[in-house]
């Protein structure tokens, strides 16, 4: 025992197995403390008399942080991603020619019962000199305005939503059953029907002529369910609720044109994209503008090819990376940026924990509603999504499911390649192939022989 462990020790002394010394790999850094009302930003110490100095958050002020900075000779820049007032400091320093870094706060605390705004600044610039922090991932100067208008426009449909829920408690407290006969409230027959009501119309029969050949329910079923009480002040509200949905309807037709102009400079493609297969239905919140091409246009393959993509999901993760994903060295880097490969958490040898981290990614949020709608496709990718709704629970199906997505999407746009679909045959015939091969190995392990069971004679 004694033996061993001198041996142990004796190896562990070795000159070859020392742990390396960090080394200066970014001499001029800079490291930036943003707040709210004020920043605080530390340049290397040989620099200046005071090398850890306050700014307020004016704009005045954030050119004089620039200036500083370029008196100090500094070229790249760390800051902490803290709400959103990063981004008037980050756009002008980029502007300015400095290289910024946007590290996540999780990944720079400093030593428990050491926290202050001079000491976080600090901290920063020591990492960034050693090279021991990352930037996170920001895309392209014109991707980020096609990103804010996308984002901008999801805030619309939120807030018409919100107009379409006070409508519809407005109906119920003057007891007008309008989803007994007509399930869409915003469809053609349900507006119809609404506007009437706040125009005067009180006739069941008159209301229910308005309906819809598609709409099953009968005109007198329709008139009585329009049947309520009609008391002056729900007519108010539901006027009020009438009047904010159309008005962010006007917004949301011009949020549209703006993001069709924004994809016209982005694109790089001439042609149009090639038929694709009929599908049950289109994608009800889209802008009402030819996305589809704009999208072909801008990355040179038809993402809506891929089964459970349709036009606002490939413009969700489009509007969030861009077209160009050179900056995730392989799919691995890009799923795990997404948050939808396997977490890694083994301590001793064991694996604690596979769970995928916490990550509010709108790309992964809009390719996780995609796979869900893998449910009934008759494609590949629906009998792979099934497949592994058998195996485990529907969340994490559905995020393997989000996770080949995102595969396929990499592939198409850093290869130019398109997506064939196989069909649902296709692979079941594969993954039988795959059992087969499996239990064939298991049984020549034990000495045995599969023999295939004589098929019935049809």
């Amino acid at each position: 025992m004694e033996q061993a462990l001198a041996q142990r020790k004796k190896v562990s002394l070795k000159p070859g197995k020392s742990r390396a010394a960090l080394t200066l790999t970014h001499p001029n850094a800079a490291g930036i403390d943003i707040g709210s009302a004020a920043h605080f930003v530390a340049v290397p110490p040989d620099r200046d008399d005071e090398p850890v100095r306050e700014f307020p958050s004016f704009t005045v002020d954030l050119n004089a942080i620039a200036d500083w900075l370029e008196a100090c000779r500094v070229d790249i820049v760390a800051m902490e991603s803290t709400g959103v007032y990063w981004i008037p400091l980050y756009e002008l320093l980029e502007s300015r020619g400095f290289t910024v870094l946007l590290v996540n706060a999780r990944h720079v605390k400093n030593v428990s019962g050491r926290k202050s705004d001079v000491l976080d600044c600090q901290w920063l610039q020591q990492l960034m000199t050693y090279g021991l922090l990352r930037g996170a991932f920001r895309p392209g100067e014109q991707v980020c305005v096609l990103r804010s208008l996308w984002r901008q426009r999801g805030m619309l449909l939120k807030s018409q939503a919100r107009h379409v829920q006070h409508m519809q408690k407005a109906l119920t407290q003057m007891n007008v059953q309008l989803a007994n006969g007509i399930s869409d409230g915003v469809g053609e027959t349900g507006q119809r029907s609404l506007r009437a009501i706040v125009a005067g119309e009180r006739d069941g029969q008159v209301l229910g002529s308005l309906k819809n050949s598609r709409i099953h329910a009968s005109v007198d079923e329709i008139a009585k369910s329009l049947q309520g009480n009609w008391r002056a002040e729900h007519l108010f509200a539901l006027k009020q609720a009438l009047g904010a949905f159309d008005f962010v309807g006007t917004q949301l037709a011009e949020c549209d044109r703006e993001i069709e102009q924004q994809l016209q400079t982005l694109q790089v493609h001439e042609g149009e994209p090639g038929k694709r297969k009929k599908r049950s239905g289109s994608a009800r919140n889209a802008p009402k503008f030819d996305l589809r091409t704009q999208l072909f246009k801008m990355c040179s393959v038809d993402l809506t090819r891929i089964d459970g993509i349709d036009v606002t999901t490939a413009l969700a993760v489009i509007s969030e990376t861009g077209a160009d994903l050179s900056r995730f060295p392989t799919v691995a880097h890009f799923a795990s940026w997404l948050g939808l490969c396997p977490g890694t958490k083994i301590t001793g040898g064991k694996a604690i924990s596979g769970r995928t981290k916490r990550c509010a990614n709108r790309a992964a949020q809009a390719l996780r509603l995609a796979a869900a709608s893998l449910r009934t496709s008759q494609s590949a990718l629906g009998a792979y999504f099934r497949r592994m709704c058998s195996r485990m629970d529907k969340p994490k199906a559905v995020t393997a499911a989000a996770h080949k997505l995102a595969r396929l999407i990499y592939t198409m746009l850093t290869k130019g390649e398109e997506y064939t679909d196989q069909g649902q045959d296709y692979f079941e015939e594969r993954y039988r192939e795959r059992v087969l091969r499996q239990l064939n190995q298991r049984a020549q392990k034990m000495g045995m022989q599969l023999v295939p069971a004589p098929q019935a004679a049809g």
